[in-house]
């Protein structure tokens, strides 16, 4: 996996890279090698700058929540305005006071005495009467409340959170890793489309050469009826018949022509090219064929497959996420900080400035009954994360099937290219001898086409079963996730 990361790393930084081919590409006429458009694509497709963008927000959300170990700092402000100040007395308040008796070293109640020495009472209340009173006036006990300012800087550190922080960092670890598998995977995905569109436009390239070469055959033939019917040795209805080959072949060649300029545009178009930048492909025809393919075996393919591993990645956050809803269940502790302030205070009693002082404690929060919410999460998780094992099996046999169907698609396209080098050989000699029939006299004009179509159609399949294997060789590192 490191080699494998290191080499996407190298494909990431090719923007400038593929911005100097591109214009070197431009200055040489449009040449263009599949190693510069496969840069191309990958400096200009919109899924991998997305991709990209996914990674990027993935490290950003890693780093947040390594962030939750740390001790947060908040601020928070407070305005009220209230209608009417606090008062805490109705009217004046008249207190007894009380005297020092030396005699008795204590404090007597200062309190009316009747002639025969008895306190006297209030008739009304059946209260003693005092004789002194300290009086508070009802002002003393008033405070302007209407306008209070409060605020407070909060210093939280967390101590236990149930493993719900670790859980939140393994999660974005595996979240990051995650996308970067999917990158990978939309990676391999166009290069693969970079190839089939290149070496379309190469197939199609040497199928206009055939078509030009093939025009020119029936062009011959018919330059030779013409003047075998001048001589009298034809007659007007073989000329007729080689008219409307030609004409069939001229067809045909424009259909080429028209089909190669739009491969072209489809492949500058994947490449990030104008339209009509019209690339041209630096392989010809005797470079279609790839060198030999490894034999890929199904470990190495589902170690490699960045969609699998993404797959993993996933089992391994909603591992994670069982972590995290447990620890909704289980207690949580934080120490807390915080400096408050407010307008008025009472510190130093009742002023009307900004007064505040430090405060420090701790909280504690234990989870006791939700009716089962909290467990029936926990056991969502288990059941989504053992259902996305079950995925990824189903995956790894797919893969199996997968990687067997490639395997058997490039013995197979190996095995038409050879059939299709053998017809060629004896259609080039089937045409080779009825041309020479036909100038001897003793085959037709329409043996020399039979055989020029049969030469057209046996070039033609060659040119597929070229592109095909080279194809087949690029779907099999596809399947094998090794295309890069």
């Amino acid at each position: 996996m490191g080699h494998k990361h290191t080499v996407l790393a190298g494909y990431r930084n090719t923007v400038t890279a593929a911005t100097l081919i591109l214009g070197c590409a431009l200055a040489q006429g449009g040449v263009v090698s599949l190693d510069s458009c496969r840069q191309m694509a990958l400096a200009n497709n919109k899924a991998l700058r997305i991709a990209d963008e996914n990674i990027r927000g993935a490290g950003y959300l890693k780093k947040a929540a390594f962030a939750a170990y740390l001790p947060g700092i908040d601020f928070n402000g407070t305005y009220i305005h209230n209608q009417h100040q606090i008062e805490l007395l109705g009217a004046d308040a008249k207190l007894p006071t009380m005297s020092f008796d030396p005699t008795t070293m204590s404090y007597t109640p200062n309190i009316l005495v009747g002639p025969n020495g008895t306190p006297v009472t209030d008739p009304k209340t059946g209260s003693l009467i005092p004789t002194e009173v300290a009086v508070i006036p009802k002002e003393a006990m008033a405070y302007d409340t209407r306008n209070v300012f409060a605020g407070a800087f909060t210093l939280t550190q967390p101590v236990y959170m149930g493993g719900t922080i670790r859980a939140m960092n393994q999660i974005t670890k595996y979240a990051e890793k995650m996308a970067q598998s999917l990158r990978n995977s939309t990676l391999q995905d166009v290069i693969f489309s970079v190839d089939e569109a290149y070496w379309m436009v190469v197939s199609l390239r040497e199928k206009e050469k055939l078509a030009r070469s093939y025009a020119n055959l029936v062009d011959s033939l018919r330059y030779n009826v013409g003047e075998m019917l001048k001589e009298g040795v034809a007659t007007r209805s073989d000329l007729l018949s080689v008219e409307v080959k030609y004409n069939e072949a001229c067809i045909a060649l424009t259909k080429v022509e028209n089909g190669l300029s739009l491969s072209r545009m489809n492949l500058a178009q994947i490449c990030g090219l104008p339209v009509d930048s019209n690339p041209e492909p630096a392989e010809e025809g005797k470079d279609m064929l790839p060198e030999a393919a490894p034999d890929y075996t199904l470990s190495e393919v589902v170690a490699s497959r960045p969609d699998l591993d993404a797959v993993r990645q996933s089992i391994s956050v909603l591992e994670h996420r069982e972590k995290l809803s447990m620890g909704a269940m289980l207690p949580k502790i934080a120490a807390v900080g915080a400096w408050s302030f407010s307008n008025p205070n009472v510190i130093h009693g009742f002023e009307k400035r900004f007064g505040g002082g430090f405060s420090v404690g701790a909280t504690l929060s234990i989870p006791i009954w939700h009716w089962g919410g909290n467990y029936n999460k926990y056991r969502a998780a288990k059941s989504n994360t053992a259902a996305t094992r079950l995925m990824l099996e189903d995956l790894e046999e797919k893969v199996d099937l997968q990687l067997s169907q490639a395997k058997y698609k490039l013995a197979e396209a190996t095995k038409t290219l050879e059939m299709t080098d053998n017809n060629l050989k004896s259609a080039q000699a089937n045409l080779e001898n009825a041309q020479y029939g036909f100038k001897e006299g003793v085959l037709t004009a329409d043996d020399v086409m039979a055989a020029q179509t049969a030469w057209l159609l046996a070039n033609s399949e060659n040119i597929d079963a070229r592109i095909g294997l080279r194809l087949c060789n690029t779907y099999l590192a596809k399947v094998a996730g090794k295309l890069y």
